[in-house]
């Protein structure tokens, strides 16, 4: 196992960070363990804490779980070359104060405030640096793939929904909150398999990027490690590229290069497949599936007293009344729904009709949708040559997925919450038709 004390805490750069980690990449001497990889630390507040095992008696502290979540379960939904490499590497807790003090003052202030390294941490994860490189870097946040069933929907929410996406639907909402202008991004677009709709979608994740100086949070770019801004776009340029070029160029010369590994890579299709296939009740299905379990008592007691805890002995308590009284699954438990769910054996279920007795599976289910619908995707991209054709080199590493951590059972409440305002935000607006070409092939071809 690397050991971080073969380095030095100036060696590493702050790049960025998430929820539940922050991401330096190695800019050091030359070594071979460290060389082309970044560092991500878990923060003091931890978003994994159901895939933490219990504490040992002795200093030997596990691996961090994402190498095992992703070893068991993502390797077996998503082909490992478009997932980053991951490895065990020894932390210690006076270097990581070391590096605390040198690059805080990089993070985000709403960050500083918020959370910070964990430096009980005795092991952290190496990763293939997907942004520090001499090649641009482009992240893209996809969001949601597809339309869902009218089957569940209620007959308010039925003629929105299966009209509008979830995203464009957001996106009205955040726009009427902050009084900005809604982004003409759909990633029914992105997701649709033709290039020109695929083309017109990076349009407007460009476009967007521009008006919001880069902030916008579904695309961000890179060259060779900087974080670029629109005023800066002429580093994305090759060094060959002499002449002067406007910002319309470097669009187009961008789309161009993009479009062409979304669309020659299976990474769309494949998170689109698992999304809608995962997430077949909606969340307003799910949730009368909840209601319907709790009304099942005692058959719901029976049914589910593995997933709950135990009530007391002459206890006349009632059972959990949210989602928040189901465990949060552990490794173990997304391995084994993993193992059901590509199983070519697995009972078939009526998803139309759903039982109780499969409420567990539904949970799950959803989660992991979840986590392919806020996930990320890294493209990597030679330098632009505006003035030149276009010579694009597809390999199996162009395209990488990461920002694949399980979601919480915790947030189930909240999203259904969140479901309900946004529909209802949007209900008294001029409803967008957003085409779902994945249901129309399905319906076409029945």
């Amino acid at each position: 196992m690397a050991d971080i004390l073969q380095t030095k805490p100036s060696d590493w750069e702050y790049v960025s960070e998430g929820g539940a980690t922050i991401v330096f990449s190695y800019t050091g001497p030359s070594h071979p363990d460290f060389d082309g990889r970044v560092l991500r630390l878990r923060k003091s507040v931890a978003l994994l804490q159901s895939l933490k095992r219990k504490a040992q008696p002795t200093e030997d502290e596990p691996d961090d779980p994402t190498i095992e979540y992703q070893t068991r379960c993502m390797q077996r939904l998503i082909p490992p070359e478009h997932l980053p490499r991951l490895q065990s590497l020894q932390l210690h807790r006076s270097w990581l104060e070391e590096l605390v003090e040198l690059h805080n003052t990089a993070r985000p202030e709403e960050r500083r405030t918020k959370d910070e390294v964990d430096l009980k941490r005795k092991k952290g994860v190496l990763a293939t640096d997907l942004v520090g490189g001499n090649w641009l870097a482009v992240e893209i946040k996809p969001k949601w793939a597809f339309l869902p069933s009218p089957v569940h929907l209620s007959e308010e929410t039925k003629v929105i929904k299966t009209k509008t996406c979830r995203f464009c639907m957001h996106s009205y909402l955040r726009a009427q909150q902050s009084k900005r202008e809604v982004t003409d991004y759909c990633p029914l677009d992105l997701f649709s398999g033709d290039e020109p709709r695929i083309t017109k979608a990076v349009h407007s994740l460009w476009d967007a990027w521009v008006v919001s100086n880069a902030t916008a949070n579904n695309l961000k770019i890179f060259a060779r490690g900087k974080f670029v801004t629109p005023s800066e776009a002429h580093i994305m340029l090759s060094e060959n590229e002499t002449v002067g070029h406007d910002l319309s160029a470097i669009r187009d010369t961008f789309a161009s290069a993009l479009v062409q590994r979304l669309l020659h890579t299976p990474v769309l299709r494949i998170l689109s497949e698992l999304q809608r296939n995962l997430d077949v009740l909606d969340i307003e299905g799910l949730s009368k599936l909840w209601r319907l379990t709790e009304t099942s008592a005692p058959l719901y007691r029976e049914t589910f007293s593995s997933f709950f805890e135990q009530t007391p002995e002459g206890s006349e308590s009632a059972p959990p009344s949210t989602p928040l009284g189901s465990p949060e699954p552990n490794i173990s438990d997304w391995a084994d729904f993993v193992e059901t769910y590509i199983s070519p054996n697995k009972p078939e279920l009526d998803h139309s009709s759903p039982s109780p007795e499969n409420l567990r599976y539904y949970l799950l289910s959803y989660l992991l949708s979840a986590t392919f619908k806020d996930c990320s995707i890294i493209a990597k991209l030679d330098f632009l040559r505006p003035s030149a054709h276009p010579q694009v080199e597809i390999t199996p590493g162009s395209l990488t997925l990461i920002d694949l951590d399980p979601k919480s059972m915790a947030k189930l409440k909240g999203w259904e919450k969140l479901d309900q305002e946004i529909v209802r935000t949007y209900a008294s607006s001029q409803k967008k038709t957003c085409i779902d070409a994945w249901q129309v092939r399905g319906s076409t071809s029945n």
